[in-house]
């Protein structure tokens, strides 16, 4: 029989296995079924303005959806369609150049998606770049 200081130690570390074990289950049960996905497809070599995209897509989704991120509905994902294993999302999405691209997944499966050409346009211009891309999000989570 376990007694004194190690029974004491032994009821802490089950209650922490227990803990531990309900936060995972709570953790799966509470991540979200649907979310949306804003991939940023680029290559190996990177200009001054394919970073600049990235940062901007990356500081819209901060500052204007920044609890969808903490809740896990909106995930940002950048993507180097030259990395072995990556080379599909050129078929899959028509990608050309570098490129931002809204997918919307329930379950794991692909609902819809949407490609924003007009972040090159837009690059030179922060407010208006994060501007469309906080737009277009917007549309795009409320009509999914």
């Amino acid at each position: 029989m376990i007694s004194g200081p190690k029974k004491l130690l032994m009821m802490f570390l089950s209650l922490a296995v227990i803990i531990s074990a309900s936060s995972l289950a709570d953790a799966a049960e509470n991540k979200p079924a649907e979310k949306v996905i804003v991939y940023y497809f680029h290559g190996t070599f990177r200009c001054p303005t394919c970073t600049t995209m990235e940062k901007y897509a990356r500081e819209a989704l901060e500052a204007n959806f920044g609890d969808a991120l903490s809740a896990g509905k909106v995930e940002f994902i950048a993507v180097n369609v030259e990395e072995r294993g990556n080379e599909h999302f050129v078929d899959d999405y028509k990608l050309y150049t570098k490129t931002l691209i809204l997918l919307s997944v329930k379950d794991g499966k692909t609902l819809k998606s949407k490609k924003l050409d007009k972040i090159w346009e837009l690059v030179h211009n922060k407010q208006k770049f994060i501007g469309y891309v906080t737009a277009e999000l917007s549309d795009f989570m409320r009509n999914t």
